[in-house]
């Protein structure tokens, strides 16, 4: 029988991803010690509490059942959370919804706001899960380059008067992925602005809120205005490791959470009752675990940026996520220089065209390897020409 594909799977080719991790079987089974440094999640487990609370409530045979929505203790929860680390007020009513996952949250999010051949503002490089809800839903993206120059922050007065009239949605992501880039104050009340001039609802990713360093990241919802005009999406898979128990959530206007919710209530019956208090013991510590974490990743990006350093590859050193954007050398574009990384180091990044066009110079670098791993990875460059 002949299988045949959707014309929406024509837009979902394979990804990078798949394709690296594919090169990487190849190179292991010809015998090369390969070190990955490609991918975005966490090496770490949640901390005990997280394990301890989920481990007990696995045993409750009463929560076994459809969830539906995120339970009243989950959303007090996040409601107090985010007064506590962003003096940000959220009535847990009608300004919080749970969702499976922030990716889930994202991908479908387009789809409650946009039809076909609508315009949707995406930074540009951007998350690849933003392409995959614009493209189910049908409509068309117009990316928002991020540059060096403009502190890879969105030029809102280089996008075009009809394209601003068109779009129905912008989303944003800072920190972000793979730009570890940090929005101001300032910035977002332009996007405010923004958005209440041309009627555009504002999606946040705030997903590395708790991973920075020197400067902690602003919440875009604590800025006068952003209720009026958008929500803010966030996870616990950064924060607090715990990326396989796809919790997420989504706070700010109630009008666009209600909407959202609409859609939902179609298309799944909630999260494991466990999962969710696993999250809620997250959201409730006030234990070092948060700044304990930040002090490893911090060690790991000094290691790895000074290093890079010392062997003339000079990348910027990020203040927040997991990821260092570095440019590559003079003459390479993002996929041949993967390419050679892996064929000269054995070492794994992602090419920054991955993540959209204005990405074509750069590639992703993920602080997800232990500290005597990434000293390994830059002792690797040191014997090898690709730099000099």
């Amino acid at each position: 029988m002949e299988i045949t594909l959707s014309h929406k799977m024509i837009e979902f080719g394979e990804s990078i991803f798949n394709k690296l991790a594919n090169y990487k079987k190849q190179k292991i089974r010809e015998g090369h010690d390969i070190i990955d440094l490609s991918v975005g999640s966490p090496d770490f487990p949640p901390p005990s509490f997280v394990i301890e609370t989920l481990a007990t409530h696995v045993q409750d045979p009463s929560l076994y059942g459809y969830s539906l929505t995120g339970i009243d203790e989950l959303h007090s929860a996040i409601s107090e959370y985010y007064l506590r680390r962003f003096d940000v007020s959220v009535k847990k009513d009608n300004e919080v919804l749970m969702v499976m996952g922030s990716q889930d949250g994202l991908v479908h999010f387009p789809m409650v706001f946009a039809n076909t051949g609508d315009l949707i503002l995406v930074p540009d490089p951007g998350y690849t899960a933003y392409a995959a809800g614009i493209a189910l839903a049908g409509a068309t993206p117009y990316g928002m380059p991020l540059k060096e120059e403009n502190q890879f922050l969105p030029d809102l007065d280089a996008i075009p008067e009809d394209v601003c009239q068109k779009a129905k949605l912008m989303i944003l992501n800072f920190p972000g992925n793979p730009v570890p880039a940090l929005a101001t104050e300032c910035f977002f009340k332009q996007v405010i602005e923004f958005a209440k001039k041309y009627s555009i609802i504002i999606l946040h990713d705030f997903a590395y809120s708790e991973l920075y360093f020197e400067e902690k990241p602003i919440s875009f919802i604590s800025v006068d205005g952003a209720k009026e005009v958008g929500v803010e999406f966030n996870s616990l898979s950064k924060s607090f490791n715990m990326a396989g128990c796809r919790i997420g959530y989504i706070i700010g206007n109630p009008e666009i959470i209600a909407a959202v919710n609409r859609l939902k209530s179609n298309l799944d019956y909630g999260l494991f009752l466990p999962i969710q208090k696993a999250a809620i013991a997250a959201l409730h510590d006030t234990s070092s675990f948060s700044e304990n974490l930040r002090e490893i990743y911090k060690k790991r990006r000094d290691i790895l940026v000074n290093g890079l350093a010392e062997v003339g590859w000079k990348v910027e050193s990020p203040k927040a996520s997991m990821f260092v954007w570095a440019k590559v050398p003079i003459g390479f574009t993002s996929t041949d220089f993967t390419i050679r990384l892996i064929d000269e180091a054995g070492i794994i990044v992602t090419p920054g065209n991955a993540f959209g066009p204005s990405g074509e110079g750069y590639v992703r670098i993920g602080l997800v390897q232990s500290e005597e791993i990434l000293g390994k990875a830059v002792q690797r460059l040191k014997g090898i020409p690709l730099l000099k």
